[in-house]
């Protein structure tokens, strides 16, 4: 290797030699100059050139309380120091049973029992096992069929695909995938079943689905409140009660992916508190740790787990570094800071901020759609107002903006249909908050009048 290189330069050039990077256009890639992300502090990031960067995308959803906490970097180095790692295969460790414990009384009434993972797709991939099994130690085999709604994004490995219903992935992976059913989603913006005044047709479209299907149907899944990968699609009010309400009507269990929305993202700890609903099954993670490590969980009632009771029966599912030592004691130490930083009333303190920024888009020329729930939100731009006709895929505008937004000092992500997806720490200040949103701004800005 040229020893002249710098040591950025030396960096991406062993990154693109070597790394294969999930979910990035491989040629575009390549071609490119990657930022190297070196460290990071409180809401920032910083790069091997010593550039400073909002951390706008809360690295992938996942950071709550910024980087570097001292007491997250404390915990894991005292659990270090004990064990790194022990199986969770019929024994247990004393963070295990503490966080299972504590995530219990967090979580919606009715939920019991807590099985430890390592990413989201996992968690959801389990609680469709489960959700299987559970009939199948009920006595109803037949029920190996799952409904999610339009749009959904369960994860990418090949059951979480399968109940995913994103059409990219459903299309390309299809030959792969078990075959499910889908119910609209509440796209208001896009919705073709109400007019302006929204009677959550959307929701009902499940009861056609399970009057057809439903004695084939073990679950029904449903990202709570805001579908994130869609582009923040965010329901109204009420409308996951009204899917809880069919669901139970027709006998087949919930299971509410909170993975994207748990960790007061979207107002409280969870989602489902807003619609006062109790899922059978709850999917966990990305913040669960705080950003440290890979943790999630599938929860699920005392109802469920009780169907796994006797006769030798158990859930024949689990992983290597299912409940991992480290993993589990950030988590612990990120739920006292829950506590200790007040984030719940912190975090809805913020949403009010981010919705008087979010007007300040209400003028810029090809605005579609604004949509907030909490700390998670959407721009989404339009090539026509009145029609709402999208801009052509290969214009790129949605890049293009986050693209002058790194060059402003902010890493901010998009999502398909040219949306802007806000995904802030809950850690920021008011201050940070305004300036991460000015710095969109003004990208947003200088993207469109170059169109």
């Amino acid at each position: 290797m040229d020893v002249d290189l710098t040591e950025t330069e030396r960096l991406r050039t062993l990154d693109q030699q070597h790394v294969w990077h999930p979910y990035t256009p491989t040629d575009a890639y390549l071609k490119a100059k990657p930022l190297v992300i070196e460290r990071g502090e409180g809401v920032y990031l910083y790069d091997s050139d010593g550039n400073k960067y909002l951390d706008g995308g809360s690295s992938l959803g996942v950071n709550i309380h910024g980087h570097q906490r001292p007491e997250l970097n404390e915990a894991l180095a005292a659990q270090a120091a004990r064990i790194a790692h022990t199986t969770l295969y019929g024994m247990t460790h004393p963070g295990a049973a503490q966080l299972a414990e504590r995530l219990v009384k967090l979580a919606p009434e009715g939920i019991d029992r807590v099985l430890f993972l390592e990413s989201g797709s996992s968690a959801v991939e389990t609680a469709m096992k489960m959700a299987f099994s559970y009939w199948v130690f009920k006595g109803e085999p037949q029920r190996n069929k799952f409904v999610s709604m339009t749009g959904a994004f369960h994860g990418d490995t090949t059951g979480a695909l399968s109940v995913g219903q994103m059409t990219i992935l459903k299309n390309f992976y299809q030959p792969l995938l078990r075959p499910t059913s889908a119910f609209a989603q509440p796209y208001c913006y896009r919705c073709t079943l109400c007019t302006d005044n929204c009677t959550l047709a959307c929701a009902d479209t499940l009861e056609e689905v399970l009057e057809r299907e439903g004695s084939e149907i073990a679950a029904v899944l449903v990202e709570p409140r805001v579908q994130n990968v869609s582009g923040m699609v965010v329901a109204r009010d009420g409308h996951l009660a009204r899917v809880a309400e069919i669901a139970r009507r027709h006998g087949v269990l919930l299971i509410a992916d909170e993975l994207g929305t748990g960790f007061g993202r979207t107002g409280p700890m969870f989602a489902c508190e807003a619609d006062g609903v109790s899922p059978d099954i709850l999917c966990v993670g990305k913040g669960l740790t705080g950003g440290y490590l890979p943790l999630a969980a599938t929860m699920a009632s005392a109802d469920v787990f009780d169907a796994f009771r006797g006769d030798g029966k158990m859930l024949l599912s689990g992983h290597t570094f299912s409940g991992n030592p480290l993993a589990v004691a950030v988590a612990l130490a990120s739920l006292d800071l829950f506590e200790k930083d007040d984030v719940i009333r912190h975090g809805q303190a913020l949403g009010v901020v981010l919705t008087e920024e979010l007007d300040r888009f209400r003028e810029v020329p090809h605005l579609g759609d604004i949509r907030q729930c909490g700390m998670l939100a959407a721009i989404e731009l339009v090539q026509d107002q009145q029609t709402r006709e999208p801009f052509p895929w290969d214009l790129g505008v949605a890049v293009r903006i986050t693209d002058r937004c790194r060059e402003l000092g902010l890493i901010i992500h998009s999502a398909p249909s040219d949306t802007i997806v806000i995904v802030p720490p809950l850690a920021m200040t008011e201050a940070q908050l305004r300036e991460m949103m000015g710095i969109l701004l003004q990208a947003t800005k200088e993207v469109v009048a170059s169109l």
